[in-house]
C-alpha cells in the first residue's frame, strides 16, 4: 500500500502536480459505436431455453451460443459469484478483466462490454440488464460487480494461513468445473482459469491507502445480471465460499447459497443487423517487417 512519507522533501511544484485534472486513458465511446436498442428489442421476445443451478461453494459451466442472452441470478439468499468466460471454440481466448477495467471502469453495469484477451480482443458479452444498478457508488467508494479483484485461491490461502486444505475456493471450483465440462485434466483446465467478474460483490478501494475492500453485498433473491453473448461462449460460475462477503471472501463458515445461470434465446431478426463479434484487426506484426 502507498503511504505518504512525511519526512520526504516535497518538490516546489508538488501542489500543482497534485491539483492537475485527471485524463481518462481510454474512452470506450471512441472504440466502436453500437446500437444498444437492438438488445432491448431482443429482450422483448426472449424465451428461457436452458439453466443450471450452481451449488454453494461449487461451480459449473454452461454453453451459450452467440445471439443468446444469459443471466447470473440469485436464488435463495445473499450470495456473490465469480464469473469466467471462454470462447467455446478456443479456450485460450478468455475474458480480459484488466482491459475491460481500463475501458469501462472498476465496476460494470448495463451497456458495458466484457472484452477478450489478446490478440482477439473483441467483445465477448454485453451487459443488457442489471437489477442492482440502483446501488451506484456509496460514500466509501464501494459498488457492485467489480473487475478489480481476482478470485479466492488456494495459493494465496497457503501464503496467509498455511496448509493445502482449501480446495473449495473459486479458483479451484472453476478449475474442476472446466475440467469436467471440457474433459480436461486438472493442470490443463487450471491454465485457462483467469481473473473474474465478481458478480454481486460490493467492493472498492480505501481512500487513504488504496487497498481493496469488500462490504456486504446488497443482492437479494431474484436479482440478476444479464448479458448478451457476442460470440459462442462457455460460461463458468463459482458460488463463492465467502457468501455475501460481508466479513470474508474465503470461509468455511459463511452462509452460502446457490446461484443460477439462465439462458434465453430470442428472435435474431429482432436484432436488426447484429453480427457475431469479429477478432481485432491488428495484424500482429509488432513492427517487424512490412
Amino acid at each position: 500500500m502507498k503511504l505518504v512519507n512525511k519526512d520526504r522533501k516535497r518538490p516546489e511544484d508538488a501542489e500543482r502536480l497534485q491539483a492537475l485534472e485527471p485524463v481518462i486513458c481510454y474512452n470506450p465511446a471512441r472504440i466502436e459505436n453500437y446500437n444498444f436498442s437492438i438488445y432491448e428489442d431482443g429482450r422483448k421476445v426472449m424465451k428461457k431455453t436452458n439453466s443450471m443451478v450452481v451449488s454453494p461453494r461449487s461451480a459449473g459451466c454452461l454453453d451459450v451460443k452467440a445471439g443468446q442472452f444469459f443471466r447470473v441470478k440469485s436464488l435463495e439468499g445473499s450470495q456473490v459469484g465469480d464469473l469466467n468466460l471462454w470462447n467455446r471454440h478456443n479456450l485460450a481466448e478468455t475474458f480480459y478483466s484488466g482491459k475491460t477495467r481500463a475501458l469501462h471502469g472498476t465496476h460494470v453495469s448495463t451497456k458495458d462490454r466484457l472484452w477478450s484477451s489478446l490478440p482477439a480482443m473483441r467483445p465477448m458479452a454485453t451487459i443488457t440488464h442489471d437489477t442492482l444498478d440502483w446501488y451506484g457508488f456509496d460514500s466509501f467508494g464501494g459498488s457492485v460487480h467489480d473487475i478489480i479483484g481476482t478470485r479466492c485461491d488456494p495459493y494465496t490461502n497457503n501464503l496467509i494461513s498455511g496448509g493445502d486444505h482449501y480446495h473449495f475456493c473459486c479458483h479451484s471450483n472453476l478449475t474442476r468445473a472446466l475440467a469436467h465440462h471440457c474433459d480436461l485434466d486438472i493442470p490443463s483446465a487450471e491454465s485457462y482459469i483467469h481473473d473474474v467478474l465478481n458478480v454481486f460483490m460490493c467492493t472498492g478501494f480505501t481512500r487513504d491507502t488504496g487497498q481493496y475492500f469488500m462490504k456486504e453485498s446488497p443482492v437479494k433473491p431474484g436479482d440478476y445480471l444479464e448479458f448478451f453473448a457476442e460470440i459462442d461462449l462457455i460460461v463458468g460460475l463459482s458460488a463463492c465460499p465467502g457468501g455475501n462477503c460481508a466479513s470474508s471472501h474465503s470461509s468455511d463458515k459463511a452462509d452460502c447459497y446457490p446461484l443460477e445461470i439462465e439462458v434465453f434465446s430470442t428472435n435474431l431478426d429482432k436484432l436488426n443487423g447484429w453480427k457475431k463479434a469479429s477478432k481485432n484487426k491488428y495484424d500482429q506484426s509488432h513492427g517487424v517487417g512490412g
